[in-house]
C-alpha cells in the first residue's frame, strides 16, 4: 500500500515535548463506529466491558545514549547501544578481557576508526567492525569492578525520540518508563504504556478486568522513517519478543468466553499478531519478529487499542489504520489537531475499536 495514504498536517506545537502530569491525566479521543468522544486515560477502567483482558509491555528502556571521548585524541563521540549480543573473550593491549559485545551506532566530529576505544568511564568501548547491515559492532569492558550493566546505568542518557528536542533530565529517567517495567532491552517506550497508573490499574481489576503482560524490547527501527513509496518495500526492523504461558492462557480463557483483548500500545499488537497460530489462539513463545501490519490484514488476538498518535507515513500508523479503519483513523487525527491534542511519544492517546473486516 502507498505510504502516502498515511499522511496528515500536524503543526510544530502539537509535538509534546514534556510528559503531561499525573500519567493518566492525558487526554484520550475515544473513536467508535460513528462518534467521537473526548475523555481522558484515568477513565479507562469505565470504557471496558467486565472480564475484559488488558494486555501491556513489561519491557524496561535501558539508558541506550553513552557520550564519551575518543582514547586516541579526546575528541568527544556519541555511541547508541542497540541489542545485546552476548559475552565474548577479546584482547584488549595483549590482554584477554571478557566482553559484551553490541549492536551500536556511533557519530563524533571525525569518522570512529575501528580498533579505536571510546571512553566513558568506568565503560570501555571497543570499536570492533561493522556488520553485515551497516550497524556497528562494539565491546564493552570496564576500566574498574563494576559490571558492564552497573557501568551503562550510571553513565548511559535517556535516548528521548529525536522530536523531543531538548536535552533529557533527571524526571524523564522515571517518566520515560511504564510502572510495570521490568526487562531491559528497549531503546523506546512502549508510549501507551506511558499513561497508565497503578492506581489506574487496580481500578482496571476491580472492573472485574484483567491484566497480562508480553514483552517486546521496541528498537530504533520504531524511528526508522519509511523511504520506500509502497510499504510492501520497506525493509521491516526485527524487535525480539516474549509471550509467557500465562499470558497466552489467559488470551485463550477469554477468547472462549467472548471478551475483547486489550493491547496497550501497538508493539502489544505486534507482539500477540505475530506469537498468533489460528484466530483467538497465541502460542507462548520467544524470538524476533519482522512482522508489518497494514490495512488487510486480519487481525487474529486484539481486538481494542489504547495507543498514541503516530508520525506521518509511519508503519505504526499504518498498523492502526489497518486495525481501525483508513478514513476512520485519519478523520479521528484532523480531529484531534484541530481540538489541540498532544501528539507523539509524551502526547495524549486513542481508544480504538478493531473495524469489522480487520
Amino acid at each position: 500500500m502507498r505510504i502516502d495514504v498515511f499522511d496528515y498536517e500536524l503543526p510544530e506545537d502539537r509535538i509534546a515535548q514534556r510528559a503531561i502530569e499525573p500519567r493518566d491525566a492525558a487526554r484520550l479521543l475515544v473513536v467508535g463506529e460513528d462518534e467521537l468522544a473526548h475523555r481522558h486515560v484515568s477513565d479507562l477502567a469505565d470504557l471496558l466491558p467486565e472480564g475484559a483482558l488488558v494486555v501491556v509491555n513489561d519491557t524496561r528502556v535501558f539508558p541506550a545514549r553513552i557520550l564519551g571521548k575518543k582514547a586516541a585524541s579526546g575528541g568527544k563521540a556519541e555511541i547508541f547501544l542497540l541489542e545485546n549480543r552476548g559475552p565474548r573473550s577479546i584482547d584488549v593491549n595483549g590482554e584477554t578481557r571478557h566482553a559484551e559485545i553490541w549492536r551500536a551506532l556511533g557519530k563524533s566530529s571525525k569518522p570512529l576508526r575501528f580498533g579505536s576505544d571510546v571512553l566513558a568511564s568506568p565503560l570501555v568501548i571497543h570499536l570492533l567492525g561493522r556488520s553485515d547491515d551497516g550497524l556497528l559492532e562494539v565491546a564493552l569492558t570496564t576500566n574498574d569492578r563494576s559490571s558492564v550493566h552497573d557501568a551503562i546505568e550510571r553513565t548511559g542518557r535517556v535516548p528521548l525520540p529525536p522530536y523531543i528536542r531538548r536535552d533529557p533530565d533527571a524526571h524523564d529517567a522515571e517518566r520515560y518508563q511504564t510502572v510495570f517495567a521490568r526487562k531491559d532491552g528497549a531503546v523506546a517506550a512502549p508510549t501507551a504504556g506511558l499513561h497508565l497508573t497503578s492506581e489506574l490499574l487496580e481500578k482496571v481489576r476491580a472492573k472485574g478486568c484483567e491484566v497480562a503482560s508480553v514483552t517486546l524490547h521496541v528498537g530504533l527501527g520504531t524511528f526508522q522513517p519509511v523511504t520506500a513509496t509502497d510499504l510492501d518495500a520497506h525493509p521491516m526492523h526485527a524487535e525480539r519478543f516474549e509471550i509467557p504461558r500465562a499470558t497466552a492462557d489467559a488470551i485463550a480463557r477469554k477468547k472462549a468466553e467472548k471478551k475483547p483483548i486489550l493491547a496497550i500500545g501497538t508493539t502489544v499488537v505486534r507482539a500477540l499478531e505475530a506469537a498468533a497460530t489460528a484466530p483467538g489462539v497465541v502460542e507462548p513463545k520467544s524470538g524476533d519478529t519482522r512482522l508489518l501490519i497494514q490495512p488487510g490484514y486480519r487481525f487474529q488476538i486484539v481486538d481494542r487499542l489504547l495507543t498514541n498518535f503516530h508520525l506521518p507515513k509511519s508503519t505504526l500508523l499504518a498498523m492502526v489504520c489497518a486495525f481501525a479503519g483508513t478514513e476512520r483513523v485519519l478523520a479521528a487525527y484532523r480531529v484531534a489537531v484541530q481540538e489541540k491534542y498532544r501528539f507523539y511519544s509524551y502526547g495524549d492517546a486513542m481508544l480504538l475499536t478493531k473495524a469489522a473486516l480487520a
